[in-house]
C-alpha cells in the first residue's frame, strides 16, 4: 500500500539525479545540520543571559552641578574587610574593579555599566560568577585644562590628597551594599556620599609649610598652580643671624607635611601584634616614632650639624609627583622647583643659596628624581645619593628593553609566550606580571588617567598625541611598543644615555656628584639599570665620575646604602643617613667664608 509513495520520492531523487541512497545521506546531513542550528540558538540565548547583568547607576540630586565628567568606577568584592574601593591592587587578593568615562554626567540620568566595560582582573562583567557580593561605585571627577600647548584635556585636579583616586575629596561614592548576583540581573546604585575636604597641616616649632604660586606652571596648565615645601628649620634657627644653611632636599612620593619627624617619645606600645608584611615583623609603628625622636634628639643636640631640609609638594593632575622635570605633558616642574620655589625657600630660612649648598637625596621615585635633577641640572646641586631609582637606564625599563624589545608584556617564540614579571619577592617568586598592573591602570582610568605608576612614566617622559595626552609607550592592549615613542624617551628622559651622550659638556658638573645605591633582589627589578649605568660611570675618563655605585646583596626595594642595618631601620634615616658624605663634599667646595655652623670644615 505504501508503493506509491515510495515511488513519488525515488520519483523525486530523479529528478534531482540522486539515488535512494544519497537521498539517505542527504536527509542525515540536513539533520544534523538543524540540529547544530538549535544547539548554537540555544548556546547564544544562554550567553544573552550572562551577558545582561547590569549595573543602573546615578547620584543624588544635592551634589548636582553642571554635570560630571569624570570615571566613574564599579568595584565588586567577596568580602566585607575593608571598603571595595581599599581592595583594589596588583596582588593575587584584589577584588573586581570596572571603568567607563562619563561627560556632562546629570544627576537625573543613570549610567549603565555592563559587560562592554572594561574590568580587571576579569575582562567582563558577565565573567561573574553567581552568587553573594559586595558592590560599591565611585565616580573620580575630572577638571577641564586648556593648557599653553593649545590642548584642552580633562583630569583629576588634586585636592590635597596627593592623587589617590579613592580618598581624593569632592569624589563621590555610594556605600557599600550587599548584593546576590545572578544572570539577567538588574541591579541599582546610587552614589550617595562625597568625600570632604583635608585640613592642611598646620606649622609648628620647627615644620614650616611654604606655598608658592608658581608663575611657569600657572602658564603651562592655564590655571593657578601651586608648589609648597614642607621645610624642617635648624634648632636655634635666627633670620637675624649671619649663619648659612645648606639645603637638603628630600625627593620622593607627596608628602602630608615633613616626614618622620616628631617632638614626643613614641606613644606606640613597644610590641604589638600588628603583622607587617612588607617587612615581616610586627611592632613597626612603635619603630617608626622612636625613629622620628630620635631625629628630634639629634636636631636639637648642640653639636649636630646645622641643615635645612625640605619635603615638596608637587603634586599634579597625572601623578603624586612631577617627578621633577621639565615634560610635554605635566609642564615645566623641573625649572619650577630649581628656580622658584628652591631660591624661595633660601631666602626665607638662610639657605646658602648657591649650588654648592645644595643636596638631594630619596628613594624609588625620590631617587629618580634625585638622579635626574643633578645631571639635568649639573651646575645647580653639589651632590645627589639616588636610592632604588626608578629605572635610570631604558634598556632595563624594569624588565623591558624599550629600544630592542618589540612587546612590553612578553618574550615571544616560535611556539609560545613568556609574560614579563611585574614584581618579585626577595625570593625572586613572582608576585605579578606586566600585562596585569597595566589592564589595572587601563581600567582605573583611559588615556594615561589612572594616577598610577605605568601612566605617570608614560605622561613625564612621552610626547603629547594628537588629542593631548600622552602618547602611549606601548598599546595598552597588545603591549607593542612604539619605536618612536622610546626613542623620545630616551633623548629626553634615559639619564643614563644623556650622561654618555653629554659627557664632555657635563661630565666636569657632575664629578665627585653621583652617588647610587640598590638592593640586587630590588622587587621592580630596579637594579639592573643601575647596573648598566654603572658600566658608564665606570668608563668614564676626562673626568673619571669619582661618585659611588653600591649594592645591598639580596637586598629588596628600597635598599638605600646601609650594609648595617634591616631596610625597616634605613629607610627611616634619610635625613642623617649622608651627613658624613655631605659634610665631605662641602670641605672640597664649600668657601672659606661659608657661615656654616657644626660642620667643622
Amino acid at each position: 500500500k505504501m508503493n506509491w509513495h515510495k515511488n513519488l520520492v525515488e520519483k523525486s531523487l530523479k529528478s534531482f539525479g540522486m539515488s535512494s541512497y544519497q537521498g539517505m545521506w542527504s536527509a542525515f546531513i540536513k539533520g544534523v545540520v538543524i540540529t547544530c542550528i538549535l544547539f548554537y540558538f540555544i548556546d547564544y540565548n544562554k550567553n544573552s543571559d550572562d551577558n545582561k547583568i547590569k549595573f543602573e547607576i546615578e547620584y543624588s540630586e544635592k551634589f548636582q552641578e553642571d554635570g560630571f565628567d569624570g570615571r566613574l568606577l564599579l568595584m565588586i568584592s567577596n568580602n566585607n574587610r575593608a571598603e571595595p574601593r581599599f581592595q583594589i591592587n596588583d596582588s593575587h587578593n584584589t577584588q573586581m574593579i570596572f571603568g567607563v568615562d562619563v561627560e556632562s554626567w546629570d544627576a537625573n540620568k543613570k549610567i549603565v555599566i555592563d559587560s562592554e566595560a572594561i574590568g580587571y582582573p576579569i575582562k567582563s562583567i558577565k565573567e561573574i560568577q553567581e552568587g553573594e557580593y559586595y558592590v560599591q561605585a565611585f565616580l573620580h571627577k575630572y577638571e577641564t585644562f586648556n593648557l599653553s600647548t593649545g590642548y584642552t584635556v580633562k583630569l583629576p585636579m588634586d585636592q590635597g590628597e596627593g592623587q589617590k583616586w579613592n580618598i581624593s575629596p569632592k569624589n563621590l561614592y555610594s556605600t557599600p551594599k550587599k548584593i546576590k548576583i545572578k544572570n539577567s540581573s538588574t541591579i541599582s546604585i546610587s552614589l550617595d556620599n562625597e568625600i570632604p575636604p583635608i585640613e592642611p597641616e598646620r606649622d609648628t616649632e620647627f615644620i614650616k609649610h611654604v606655598k608658592i604660586r608658581s608663575k611657569m606652571l600657572s602658564e603651562f596648565w592655564g590655571r593657578d598652580m601651586y608648589l609648597q615645601a614642607n621645610v624642617l628649620v635648624p634648632h636655634g634657627f635666627d633670620e637675624k643671624s649671619n649663619t648659612r644653611y645648606p639645603l637638603m632636599i628630600f625627593h620622593g612620593h607627596f608628602p602630608n607635611t615633613f616626614r618622620g619627624f616628631r617632638t614626643v617619645p613614641p606613644t606606640a606600645p613597644e610590641k604589638d601584634t600588628i603583622y607587617n608584611s612588607r617587612f615581616g615583623i610586627t611592632g613597626y609603628k612603635y619603630i617608626q616614632e622612636k625613629e622620628a625622636y630620635d631625629l628630634y634628639k639629634n636636631w636639637i643636640s648642640n653639636d649636630f650639624p646645622r641643615f635645612l631640609a625640605i619635603e615638596i609638594q608637587h603634586q599634579n593632575p597625572y601623578y603624586d609627583d612631577s617627578y621633577a622635570v621639565n615634560s610635554a605633558n605635566i609642564g615645566p616642574y623641573g625649572d619650577a622647583i630649581t628656580y622658584e620655589l628652591i631660591p624661595h625657600v633660601e631666602k626665607l630660612f638662610n639657605g646658602v643659596g648657591e649650588s654648592w649648598g645644595r643636596f638631594l637625596y630619596g628613594g624609588s621615585t625620590g631617587g629618580w628624581e634625585s638622579l635626574a635633577a643633578q645631571v639635568l641640572y649639573p651646575k645647580e646641586y653639589n651632590g645627589c645619593f639616588a636610592a632604588c631609582p626608578d629605572p635610570i637606564d631604558f634598556r632595563a625599563f624594569t624588565v623591558v628593553n624599550i629600544y630592542e624589545d618589540d612587546n612590553a608584556y612578553y618574550h615571544e617564540g616560535s611556539f609560545r609566550k613568556t609574560f614579563r614579571a611585574g614584581m618579585r619577592d626577595g625570593k625572586g617568586i613572582i608576585k605579578n606580571h606586566l600585562i596585569q598592573i597595566n589592564k589595572r591602570e587601563s581600567v582605573l582610568g583611559s588615556k594615561g588617567r589612572s594616577g598610577d605608576q605605568w601612566d605617570i612614566w608614560q605622561a613625564v617622559y612621552s610626547p603629547s598625541g594628537e588629542d593631548g595626552y600622552p602618547k602611549p609607550i606601548w598599546d595598552r592592549e597588545t603591549g607593542k611598543i612604539d619605536k618612536d615613542v622610546a626613542n623620545y624617551w630616551k633623548e629626553n628622559y634615559d639619564l643614563s644615555y644623556i650622561m654618555k651622550r653629554d659627557w664632555d659638556k657635563i661630565g666636569k658638573d657632575l664629578e665627585g656628584k653621583i652617588h647610587i645605591y640598590c638592593g640586587d633582589m630590588d622587587n621592580y627589578y630596579l637594579n639592573n639599570a643601575v647596573v648598566l649605568t654603572e658600566e658608564f660611570l665606570e668608563s668614564t675618563t676626562d673626568p673619571y665620575y669619582n661618585g659611588e655605585v653600591d649594592y645591598g646583596d639580596m637586598a629588596e626595594h628600597c635598599w638605600n646604602g646601609d650594609h648595617e642595618n634591616p631596610n625597616h631601620i634605613s629607610r627611616l634615616r634619610y635625613n642623617t643617613m649622608y651627613i658624613p658624605k655631605i659634610k665631605e663634599r662641602l670641605r672640597k667646595t664649600a668657601p672659606k667664608n661659608h657661615n656654616l655652623e657644626n660642620w667643622g670644615i
